[in-house]
């Protein structure tokens, strides 16, 4: 298949260990929750109906709806052909998942032959701010391997998954074969992730929350003196992971809990910890650009020499982008 890019630009997502772009949208006012609701949903249909006026071949009135920026970047004449071209042989576009975060939304959707991809970003006012067109590759033997020892969630209380899933379009991770299994995870509440100066890390629901062992493992290495990055949206790429700590299960499994807050590691290398057992809080160092927790299963202590492996969750989630869990 001919590999047709259209420029996704204007994207407002996460960003982390990896170091693709991936930046939050803060929206200038904060809205009640049912108007917030209300929103998503209107959002979301609003994406829908882009999707299928694509299906139906409404291109050039699509590319009318995009954003300057976007016109600027690509011409009408390039949306048209480079979509043509891709969507030979298309026969439906089927959603895969989306999130709505911060004033910004994210969608994605598949193929009927799950093939080929589709990411539409728009935002608060449903104006196209960018669309990614990508040919998918999956990996069934590793999806389908799960860890052996089921895991709990490595902390309390709900949270959100910004990116994580076996597909591309919904965790940016799966490419990259060192953290194709990885979840980027935040707190949420109205739609936001912060309350209060975008800029400061504190204000981020997800800065400072416990992270616990999610199960009995000894502690391989551990990095605290990492400063949380600030203003949050600046970013330290020297450091991709940053504060973490990394737990060996002992058959094979490394757990990494990555992005932790400056100085509150709990454990230190060679310490032996119970499932459960405080490790950190929630931080925003190294390669991050807002608050948030990086967690992954691997085969070896090196994040980046080493293989993700698809977690089991012991309650048997499966989450992915837009989901939300709540653990005790």
């Amino acid at each position: 298949m001919k590999k047709v890019w259209i420029s996704l630009i204007g994207a407002i997502l996460l960003t982390g260990c990896t170091g693709q772009s991936e930046a939050t949208a803060i929206p200038s006012t904060t809205e009640s929750l049912t108007k917030k609701k209300e929103g998503t949903k209107t959002m979301t249909d609003q994406a829908e109906s882009i999707v299928q006026a694509l299906l139906h071949g409404k291109i050039g009135e699509v590319y009318e709806q995009t954003s300057p920026s976007f016109k600027q970047q690509v011409s009408k004449t390039q949306f048209v052909e480079g979509y043509t071209a891709f969507s030979s042989g298309l026969k439906s576009w089927n959603q895969h998942s989306h999130t709505s975060i911060n004033g910004s939304y994210y969608g994605t959707w598949v193929d009927q032959d799950a093939k080929r991809g589709l990411v539409l970003t728009t935002d608060e006012k449903g104006i196209i701010t960018g669309v990614l067109l990508k040919p998918l590759q999956n990996y069934p033997d590793t999806d389908n391997a799960l860890t052996k020892l089921a895991y709990s969630a490595p902390f309390t209380g709900e949270w959100y998954v910004f990116w994580g899933g076996q597909n591309v379009l919904s965790n940016y991770h799966y490419e990259v074969e060192s953290q194709r299994y990885a979840y980027d995870l935040i707190q949420v509440k109205d739609g936001l992730s912060y309350k209060g100066d975008p800029a400061k890390n504190e204000s981020y629901f997800a800065f400072g929350q416990e992270i616990h062992a999610p199960q009995a493992g000894t502690v391989v290495h551990v990095v605290h003196d990492l400063k949380d990055n600030v203003p949050v949206g600046t970013m330290n790429a020297q450091e991709p992971a940053g504060n973490v700590v990394i737990l060996d299960h002992g058959n094979g499994e490394f757990s990494y809990f990555a992005h932790l807050k400056e100085g509150s590691a709990k454990v230190k290398v060679g310490d032996r910890v119970e499932k459960g057992d405080l490790l950190g809080l929630c931080g925003n160092s190294g390669n991050s650009s807002e608050p948030h927790l990086h967690y992954q299963v691997s085969d070896g202590k090196d994040l980046f020499q080493s293989k993700s492996i698809r977690v089991q969750w012991e309650n048997g989630w499966n989450p992915r982008q837009g989901e939300s869990i709540t653990a005790k």
